[in-house]
């Protein structure tokens, strides 16, 4: 079955409100883990996650970091616009070149009482020390979202340091609560350094530096890809089969040295942390496939479309691949290879790099459950089952799995 025809309403589950973690635990690795492998399941907690690793595998972290994307304007009458910046929607090579912008930025955002923004209105943001004023005003209205220009009067602050100023943290909508001074350190890993996610890659919440060296002391490589999560993440699929929905794109940024890194581990175990490293990795192979197959890719647009896995043929190995991949980078003098991906994972996809995942317990009717489904197959059903029996937390401050592939 090709994933257009697959009804999201086959991938659903019930999830009571009080299962959903709203706040994490105080010990960052003392979620519980579930470990699912050779259709057997097993519990553990994250501090131990070494343990259940082979010597030798490669770990494959996200090292995005979330910025402080909700931004809350008050209009000289009182009442409050809430803007939540999504992606550059200017021509910037990158979302790092964008975040680094002086003076002004155009931004794809989404609008809070955006019926109460009348026409021509700007709106101001003041931040004393330093001392700045946002302004704000509509370029651009598309359905659903706002092109705005945000401007500031301080020529020494790069956009990224104004939201770190004025922003507040985006906190998932389904945990119905504002953002508290302790989420700014908790819904961020450890390991957080390029900034540009509107929403944390959960799974890495989990890893402490106890936890990072006791894989390096279980002889489990890591290394740290970079996917810049956008807020397309939380949007539940409202149509009735995934030939309507229409995926979000994300950035994703690789090194030539990861790649490197990657060829050494393929006769082994790579285990992604977080569907956005699973996703970053099985896109490499499909960009890596199309530069084999003569196909012209889209590096400074969207490199994988959502039905590229089901509608093109998977010409090379693995390893061929991604040695494409490092022979466009020396040949174009690179050190990274920056583009954006939108690639749907979905039952039906066949996985060319990934086999482990670490991944939390994820919204019903949603992208990432169809993912989970793609990994192990109709399983998500035990696994869930097992999760919502033995009280397990759930979704982004949530407990966690690590899902071994069948093969």
């Amino acid at each position: 079955m090709h994933p257009k025809d697959l009804r999201i309403a086959d991938y659903t589950y019930e999830l009571p409100d009080e299962r959903i973690a709203k706040y994490p635990l105080a010990e960052r690795d003392a979620s519980k883990l579930l470990i699912y492998k050779d259709n057997n399941i097993s519990e553990s907690i994250y501090r131990r996650i070494a343990e259940h690793i082979p010597a030798g595998s490669l770990m494959v972290f996200n090292q995005t970091r979330v910025v402080n994307a909700r931004l809350l304007f008050t209009k000289p009458s009182g009442g409050v616009i809430e803007v939540f910046c999504l992606s550059p929607a200017g021509k910037y090579a990158d979302i790092q070149t964008a975040m680094l912008q002086k003076g002004s930025v155009q931004w794809e955002c989404l609008v809070g009482g955006a019926g109460k923004w009348k026409h021509g209105m700007i709106l101001e943001l003041a931040h004393s020390g330093p001392d700045f004023v946002l302004t704000a005003k509509i370029v651009e209205r598309n359905p659903g979202s706002f092109v705005l220009e945000l401007a500031w009067n301080n020529p020494e602050l790069t956009f990224a340091e104004v939201l770190h100023f004025v922003g507040k943290v985006p906190l998932p909508p389904y945990l119905n609560r504002t953002a508290e001074i302790t989420d700014e350190e908790r819904y961020q890993t450890l390991f957080a350094k390029e900034e540009g996610s509107v929403a944390a890659p959960t799974a890495g919440l989990h890893f402490t530096n106890e936890v990072l060296q006791s894989l390096a002391s279980n002889k489990i490589d890591t290394a740290f890809v970079t996917l810049h999560v956008g807020a397309g993440t939380f949007r539940p699929v409202k149509s009735e089969t995934m030939a309507e929905h229409d995926m979000h794109a994300e950035w994703i940024e690789v090194s030539k040295e990861f790649i490197q890194q990657l060829l050494s581990h393929l006769k082994g175990n790579i285990v992604a942390v977080g569907t956005t490293s699973l996703r970053t990795l099985e896109s490499l192979y499909w960009i890596g496939n199309k530069m084999l197959s003569g196909v012209e890719v889209e590096l400074h647009g969207i490199a994988v479309d959502q039905w590229d896995p089901y509608e093109r043929y998977a010409t090379c190995t693995a390893e061929e691949s991604l040695r494409a991949l490092l022979a466009y980078l020396e040949t174009n003098k690179l050190s990274k290879l920056i583009t954006r991906t939108q690639i749907l994972i979905a039952p039906g996809y066949t996985f060319r790099l990934v086999t482990g995942l670490v991944t939390n317990f994820h919204q019903p009717q949603s992208t990432l459950l169809l993912l989970v489904s793609a990994f192990i197959g109709d399983d998500w059903r035990k696994v869930y089952n097992y999760a919502m029996d033995h009280n397990f937390r759930f979704l982004s401050y949530g407990d966690g799995s690590l899902l071994w592939r069948p093969v």
